[in-house]
């Protein structure tokens, strides 16, 4: 795709979402469920990107008012991260939420989220892995990696 090529916010549906970010998404699988989804698409109407933004993963953050884009993926066209960070915050406040958040992993630059007017909130040491006795999980590759907490302002 050409670097002056129009894109536009299109709807998704939730599998095509999924199906996205299985095939584009560097380090994670999709998410487990969403509130919404919305993508970026070319002049011919091919889809270049997703968000998915959902209730948030950390309990504490998941009071009622709150959401968290929990995926982004892209197949490389440029803007388009920003473009869905902004259209999803935009959209989040449309459906009555106060505070859109997400995570960046240490190394990924947020370039993507200083564009469309994010601040980062927190740093999050890394984790040992979400694996516990009472509730086994696997790694997906991203267990011993700091994060950012980032915000829509």
């Amino acid at each position: 795709m050409s670097d002056d090529a129009r894109l536009s916010l299109v709807p998704v549906r939730s599998r095509e979402a999924r199906e996205f970010v299985r095939a584009w998404h560097r380090h994670h699988p999709p998410p487990a469920g969403q509130v919404f989804a919305v993508g970026a698409a070319d002049d011919q109407g091919t889809l270049r990107a997703v968000a998915i933004v959902g209730r948030p993963v950390a309990r504490h953050l998941d009071n009622g008012t709150t959401l968290e884009v929990t995926r982004t993926a892209s197949d490389g066209t440029r803007n388009t991260n920003s473009l869905l960070y902004g259209a999803s915050w935009r959209a989040a406040k449309a459906l009555g939420y106060r505070r859109l958040i997400t995570y960046t992993q240490e190394g990924e630059s947020g370039a993507s989220l200083r564009g469309a007017g994010w601040r980062v909130i927190a740093s999050r040491p890394p984790r040992a892995g979400w694996h516990t006795a009472s509730r086994p999980r696997a790694g997906h590759g991203n267990d011993h990696v700091a994060r950012s907490l980032w915000e829509a302002t």
